[in-house]
């Protein structure tokens, strides 16, 4: 999702790497799930959120954008986004005390909170939002530790290819004058890498890299 902002007015006006300490360490959030509620369709799903959430909860895709998910567009590409609803508009993976039932394998934009991310140049790096969680109190922790992602530098070269693919992806959409290649992109991109199985006991990146390169060919993007 591309946001303009203003660094000096949400972060702290410094930019992290994975093995910086940041004061983002909630302390296991306890008592606390204001993030968790109120967000719109703010919090969208990368490819590997949809497949860890398959793994995690046990159901297929399909069943997860039924009850727990639904479609939006984002910068002209429909996409995944968790759901919120009833009183509150919390999402539908909080139990009744405000604890999240997967959290062990929670979507990367709820894993990085109170972090954000700054794309430029090809890659991105971490910022820390002063304004959005409501605990003051929070301690320094390394940033690969708070993200809690197995092979992070992995994790974080993926999540730069992939947002720089949709980019590609988002300029393709705005080209498209008659919209019928926007709507066969967009029902290529559901299908492609979030409706369709990645192999369990395969290695996710080496399978996303192959269905992203496949694409690029697809829609004639040249990838350096």
């Amino acid at each position: 999702m591309e946001r303009q902002i203003d660094l000096n007015e949400i972060s702290d006006g410094r930019l992290y790497g994975l093995s910086d300490m940041v004061r983002a360490d909630c302390g296991g959030c306890a008592g606390c799930s204001a993030c968790c509620s109120g967000m719109g369709r703010s919090v969208v799903l990368d490819p590997l959120d949809m497949h860890r959430l398959a793994e995690g909860t046990g159901v297929g895709a399909e069943t997860l954008l039924t009850e727990n998910l639904e479609l939006n567009v984002v910068d002209g590409i429909v996409l995944p986004n968790l759901k919120m609803t009833g009183v509150g508009e919390r999402c539908t993976f909080l139990d009744q005390n405000g604890r999240c039932t997967v959290h062990s394998f929670r979507p990367g934009i709820c894993r990085i909170f109170p972090l954000g991310r700054l794309y430029e140049n090809g890659s991105f790096q971490y910022f820390l939002q002063v304004r959005e969680c409501r605990k003051t109190n929070r301690a320094k922790i390394r940033v690969k530790k708070w993200i809690d992602m197995p092979e992070a530098e992995k994790y974080d070269a993926y999540i730069s290819r992939w947002h720089y693919f949709l980019k590609e992806l988002s300029r393709i959409v705005r080209e498209d004058t008659e919209g019928i290649l926007s709507r066969n992109l967009s029902m290529y991109v559901l299908k492609e890498f979030y409706l369709t199985p990645y192999d369990r006991d395969g290695d996710f990146y080496a399978q996303i890299e192959k269905r992203i390169g496949k694409a690029e060919a697809v829609f004639g993007i040249s990838h350096s």
